[in-house]
């Protein structure tokens, strides 16, 4: 390979050996040509970062961000931007000009950063240059990347292969004072950051899985848990992450970021979440196993860890001190700028603080109608309780009506709700500016201070003046969150509906409808439901995070008149719960000072407290409506006083509607699951007479789900004089038709046989009686006989089978033989000549009765058969009724994997043997 070289210095080759082949290079041989020393191999690859980039207009901002990102997460920012300025220019060559795909190779050494652009036109040289001044004209097309490379790297060259040509550079690193890395001025004691008597510091390290891996003695006086306890568990169930449905980084994605700072809470072994300001760093053991190293401090304590942000200097003109233009929006909020909306409000609500000296600074953005705004990012106040809130952008006079101006308040004693966010902070004076994007109000943005009179015209336009800088970026951060937001939802609502229909069962609903909603839309919910118009709300069911605080919310619900169940579709803030829970924290805390009542059971106090902490924020009622009736409601609720967002209200209310729905669904299917068993079990017979000297078992099995009463049927009664009938039929046919012929005919059977007829005639009548149904009539496959113990043991049997499935008798030889003879069907042939078979079982014989589901019991092509059955039934010798019964049983449901498409019934009838003496 031979290597163009540049007058300006060789860079050291930084790739180890192995990841490019040796190469032999030779010097250009221009005698006015710079003297060049032959190119070291000493220094060493710490790190490593390459991309391809295809030949398209896009790429070159695409390498831009490319190398920013990788240098930025290096910690090299100081050469960030001549590293994002020569990387421009010679993939533009590639990409562009040379028409090709261009590799990018970042290299990190102790020296500085290479960065080698490679593309797959080796054809197209850069001449070689003769002399170190004259590099051609800067207004030519080609070769400025080139005079870029001469003017701002330390090394830099071209090299050719067969395949490709290289361009590649090297920035050095400044040098830095040692010792100091940033400092700050000198302050009064009374404006240094306050803290506890010990500032402690959490360490906390995080296997590649999310585990803990480590705990210090800090970690454990902040949040209570030894180290023992929570080694090997995910930080997740730990950490109070905000659950937005497709917004934000979560904390998965955050311990996965190289760098990553920012507020979040720690559940601490108390139930309360304790606010904490975190700075993780992500860095690899000498195995090369990657972990996250997390350092903590209370949220009021940030100063400790919060980075200072570059100080990038000029004013307001936006120029450095160098004289390069600056972003105005960075100037303002600083790089780099947060990436997610969240932070980039809450850095500019804490810059526009520090710009103008204030005690607090908020921000508000308009809602997705643009009709309110809504608060989002505060510092100084009381956030928790006013995050969210919603508030009119045209209200009337003093309620944000001069929003869409710069407006100065001097006093907002004098103005009584002027600014209804600062209402009861000790704020007295305030500056407001809109953001405006295009003439159009996208939100508002303010600063307040304790002192009366502390702002005018002035700071009113500075400020507007760095709202004008950061509202087209705040904006498009916003617009980017709604469409997550919305496909978030999507995506969410979905997978409920899914959920929700895959089950007709009222408990698993609620539970479903709870699971949902917790903790992706709230912190806990309570679900009331109403059986009719007549019946208050019930407490069905509740769910919380924490599972170990549901018995307490549910006790402490259960106390509360439950809300009234209005039918108005939305959301409506219901006070009773944290009302309840702030007296009950009360009491409890009264008792254990002895100061009042004294408490009954000491160690309650602790979950009492936790309980009313769980329920002491704002609480949301939805009605749930299905078919024009409310028949229920979902209940929200959160542990602080921070504001559902309107957004999350929405996706609730469209939750609320498809399990309203659902919920009714599954009640009617249980309400007419509970009337169809009532009616098929009146069908039924009552329980088996016990016959004395005959054993008689029945098993009966209906086909389709819920069904108790098929086609098939039996029945076993007494008639006089000690006789018994007995019965096994099959309808035409399954379902409820086949069942009401089933009631039919076991009914006429009893009432034919008690009035002493003979069984050809009791038949003969009921076939009559099937025929007068009409329409509705169905055939009927009938065994039916008459059962008369005798007394030396055996018993006697005047069987009529019409169309059924001969009965088998089992001999104590294990010999199985047909007990009857095949005649006519019922419900077929209005005149029947039926007939009556005589059969006497002896002691120890077995008589078999079965309909055709057991016999026609299939395997893909194979059947069971009459003949399957009487092999089952020889080996049945020496068993009793019952075992006899369920042993045909178990034959049945084992010969095909399939669940029975038939009904099936079984009768077995035995007479026992004589006893042993």
């Amino acid at each position: 390979m031979t290597t163009g070289l540049i007058p300006g210095g060789q860079p050291p080759d930084p790739r180890p050996t192995g990841i490019l082949p040796s190469q032999t290079r030779r010097e250009p041989v221009d005698p006015g040509a710079q003297h060049v020393e032959s190119r070291s191999r000493s220094s060493v690859i710490t790190a490593r970062a390459a991309a391809t980039f295809e030949p398209v207009g896009r790429s070159v901002a695409s390498a831009r961000s490319f190398v920013r990102d990788t240098l930025q997460g290096w910690g090299f920012g100081d050469i960030v931007d001549d590293a994002v300025v020569l990387t421009s220019e010679l993939v533009t060559n590639a990409v562009v000009h040379a028409g090709t795909a261009a590799d990018v190779l970042c290299l990190r050494s102790e020296d500085g950063v290479r960065i080698e652009v490679a593309d797959r036109y080796p054809e197209r040289e850069v001449p070689l240059q003769s002399s170190a001044v004259n590099m051609g004209s800067p207004d030519r097309e080609g070769g400025r990347g080139l005079q870029l490379c001469a003017a701002l790297a330390g090394r830099w060259g071209v090299e050719y292969t067969p395949t490709h040509k290289q361009v590649w550079f090297q920035l050095d690193l400044p040098q830095r004072s040692v010792g100091t890395r940033t400092a700050g001025p000198s302050l009064p004691s009374d404006l240094l950051p306050l803290a506890d008597a010990r500032v402690r510091v959490a360490v906390i390290q995080i296997d590649r899985g999310g585990a803990i891996t480590a705990w210090n003695d800090d970690a454990e006086d902040l949040f209570g848990y030894p180290a023992e306890q929570v080694t090997g568990k995910p930080l997740t169930d730990f950490a109070a992450w905000p659950h937005t449905p497709g917004t934000s980084t979560g904390i998965a994605e955050a311990l996965q970021l190289s760098r990553w700072e920012g507020s979040y809470g720690i559940r601490a072994a108390n139930g309360r979440v304790t606010p904490v300001y975190a700075s993780h760093l992500r860095v690899r053991d000498t195995s090369g196993d990657p972990s996250t190293v997390c350092l903590l401090v209370r949220d009021h304590e940030r100063a400790v860890l919060q980075t200072p942000t570059r100080v990038t200097g000029g004013s307001d003109s936006g120029s450095t001190s160098e004289g390069q233009s600056a972003d105005p929006f960075e100037v303002f909020i600083g790089s780099p700028a947060p990436d997610d909306l969240d932070g980039l409000l809450q850095r500019t609500v804490e810059r526009a603080r520090d710009m103008l000296d204030a005690d607090a600074a908020f921000l508000l953005l308009a809602t997705d109608d643009e009709t309110e705004l809504e608060v989002r990012a505060s510092t100084g106040l009381p956030s928790a309780r006013q995050r969210f809130a919603r508030v009119p952008v045209e209200g009337g006079s003093g309620r944000y009506g001069s929003a869409r101006m710069p407006a100065v308040h001097d006093d907002l004693t004098a103005v009584a709700g002027a600014v209804p966010l600062l209402n009861g902070t000790g704020m007295r004076s305030v500056v407001t500016v809109p953001l405006k994007v295009e003439g159009r109000l996208t939100g508002s943005l303010g600063v307040a201070a304790e002192a009366p009179g502390r702002y005018s015209n002035e700071e009113a336009l500075r400020l507007q003046f760095a709202a004008d800088r950061i509202a087209l970026a705040v904006e498009s951060a916003r617009l980017g969150e709604l469409e997550r937001l919305r496909r978030g939802s999507l995506s969410f609502l979905v997978e409920a509906s899914d959920l929700l229909a895959g089950t007709l069962d009222r408990d698993q609903t609620l539970a479903l409808m709870a699971q949902m909603t917790v903790p992706t839309l709230a912190t806990w919910c309570a679900v009331y439901t109403i059986a009719d118009q007549a019946s208050e709300p019930y407490l069905s069911y509740v769910l919380h995070e924490d599972e170990e605080l549901i018995d307490g919310i549910k006790s402490l619900l259960s106390k509360i008149p439950p809300p009234d169940p209005v039918p108005t579709p939305g959301a409506r803030v219901w006070s009773a719960p944290a009302e309840v829970a702030h007296q009950a924290a009360l009491r409890t805390s009264m008792r254990s000072l002895g100061l009042g009542e004294p408490a009954t059971v000491s160690s309650g106090i602790g979950t009492t407290l936790a309980t009313a902490g769980a329920v002491g924020g704002e609480t949301v009622v939805l009605p749930l409506v299905a078919r024009n009736r409310v028949i229920g409601m979902l209940t929200l609720g959160k542990p602080t006083d921070e504001h559902f967002r309107q957004e999350i209200l929405e996706l609730a209310e469209d939750l609320s509607r498809r399990a309203a729905l659902a919920l009714d669904n599954a009640r009617l299917y249980s309400e007419r699951t509970a009337i169809s068993q009532s009616l098929q079990r009146s069908l039924l017979p009552p329980d088996v007479p016990q016959i004395d000297g005959v054993e008689v078992e029945v098993i009966y099995r209906a086909a389709g789900e819920g069904n108790e009463v098929g086609g098939d049927f039996y029945d076993v009664f007494p008639i006089r004089d000690g006789a018994y009938g007995f019965a096994i039929g099959d309808v035409c046919g399954t379902g409820p038709n086949a069942a009401a012929v089933t009631g039919l005919a076991r009914h006429a059977l009893r009432l034919l046989a008690r009035e002493g007829l003979s069984g050809p005639a009791v038949l003969q009548r009921l076939n009559s009686a099937i025929l007068d149904e009409g329409a509705r009539s169905r055939f009927l496959t009938l065994l039916y006989g008459e059962m008369r113990p005798q007394e030396d043991g055996s018993a006697e049997l005047k069987v009529v089978c019409a169309g059924h499935p001969l009965p088998l008798r089992l001999r104590q030889d294990g010999t199985v033989e047909s007990a009857a003879e095949p005649q006519p069907l019922l419900g077929v042939l209005e005149d029947l000549e039926l007939y009556e078979q005589t059969v006497t079982l002896d002691p120890g014989d077995v008589l078999l009765c079965v309909t055709d589901g057991v016999t026609e019991r299939r395997e893909g092509t194979r059947m069971l058969g009459d003949d399957g059955l009487a092999d089952v039934l020889t080996t049945c010798t020496g068993l009793t009724a019952g075992a006899v019964a369920a042993r045909i049983m178990r034959a049945v449901e084992r010969f095909a994997s399939d669940a029975p498409s038939d009904d099936m019934a079984i009768l077995a009838m035995r007479v026992p043997g004589p006893h042993p003496v």
